[in-house]
């Protein structure tokens, strides 16, 4: 019997030999930028309720990228939202000035409300 390669390549796939059977060396890329809140909770939306689509993300290397990106839009949207909240609500500095607890009250409503709607349009979908 011929004696067998410990590493061989075919069709640009590099094999390990294990036993002897030969095994893809498989290695997913490097994740460089970090996924933020959107981004995790949308991983785990996957992971719970389309597993199907999260595992394909997963095996064809583009999870990582595609995380990233959708929480850098939903970052986006939502201080789009906010901002235009309380340009509409009268939400001002000189609010803030002058009744500090109602600024306060009036930002967190709004930030509250934006966050519901980032989270329904972009993460649980």
């Amino acid at each position: 019997m011929k004696e067998l390669k410990p590493r061989i390549t075919e069709n640009g796939i590099e094999y390990v030999l294990v036993g002897d059977y030969y095994i893809p060396d498989l290695k997913l890329p490097e994740e460089n930028r970090p996924i933020g809140k959107y981004g995790q909770m949308h991983r785990e939306y996957l992971k719970e309720q389309c597993y199907g689509r999260y595992s394909s993300l997963l095996l064809t290397g583009k999870l990582w990228s595609y995380l990233e990106d959708l929480d850098e839009q939903a970052e986006e949207r939502f201080t789009c939202i906010v901002d235009q909240m309380k340009a509409a609500e009268g939400v001002t500095e000189e609010l803030k000035r002058k009744d500090a607890m109602l600024w306060v009250q009036r930002c967190n409503n709004i930030r509250n409300r934006a966050e519901e709607i980032v989270l329904n349009e972009m993460v649980y979908i």
